[in-house]
């Protein structure tokens, strides 16, 4: 049963990463449901199989033995419009179940009282709405701080430098460029960020001092620099996500 988008006022979303292995496999699951003036919020995340590993291969990923995460509050209600808006132009599957690769499976209910269950055909679209939500939750809980990703061109006669806050709690984007700031639409900065997490990234020959010699240089948010030509790598040699990179930047003057 399709419910109307306009009077939903509960949603929850199961997602399972299927068949990927430990440390990165894991379960998520979202409970929100929509009040007047915030979105009260259930998440759980729990990494699975991870007995199969030792302490020393968990760490040797980037993880820890803490990952599980549980949080219960309040969300802003600048992400109410965006689930109701996907929900609406969603197209559903018939399929009852998940199979072995996985994804996510949507609960709704309405104003009404009616029920649906389903399993969305835009799979990719729901699963990363979820991620952004989740990366509100953290910051409202004070997990994590806002993204921070930096960007500096330096020629022989000028030096930009650009800096993107991402305040996923409030759904806003902070642009400020040489000093000078403005607000960015939020689709269009989900397009340069998908860009910048595509290559691959030395660490090796990355640094932590400010760039003063010519080139581009970006830190993704960790506070390390590092040099496009020298440790930034395209990992798929039929899509150039570096010049994506420095074009999406350019085009903020």
């Amino acid at each position: 049963m399709l419910l109307k988008s306009d009077d939903i006022k509960r949603i929850e979303i199961d997602y399972d990463s299927g068949i990927i292995p430990p440390p990165f496999s894991h379960v998520f699951k979202l409970k929100i449901s929509f009040e007047r003036g915030f979105i009260n919020t259930q998440f759980t995340i729990h990494y699975t199989d991870r007995d199969e590993l030792t302490e020393e291969e968990i760490y040797a990923e980037g993880f820890t033995e803490e990952d599980d995460y549980h949080f219960i509050g309040e969300v802003p209600t600048a992400w109410e419009q965006p689930f109701k808006s996907l929900y609406a132009q969603t197209k559903w599957s018939n399929k009852r179940e998940l199979d072995e690769n996985g994804g996510v499976k949507v609960f709704a209910k309405d104003i009404h009282g009616k029920i649906s269950r389903s399993i969305p055909i835009n799979q990719e679209e729901w699963h990363m709405l979820a991620q952004e939500f989740i990366q509100a939750i953290y910051e409202v809980n004070k997990k994590e701080a806002p993204l921070t990703v930096r960007y500096r061109s330096i020629t022989k006669e000028t030096v930009d430098e650009y800096t993107l806050t991402v305040k996923f709690s409030v759904r806003k984007v902070i642009v400020e460029r040489n000093g000078q700031i403005k607000e960015w639409n939020w689709d269009d900065s989900r397009q340069l960020l998908s860009y910048i997490y595509l290559p691959d990234y030395d660490y090796e020959v990355a640094s932590d001092s400010t760039p003063k010699k010519r080139g581009q240089y970006i830190d993704c948010g960790d506070g390390l620099w590092h040099k496009f030509g020298k440790g930034v790598n395209n990992l798929d040699e039929s899509f150039d996500a570096i010049s994506k990179i420095q074009e999406g930047f350019e085009k903020l003057n």
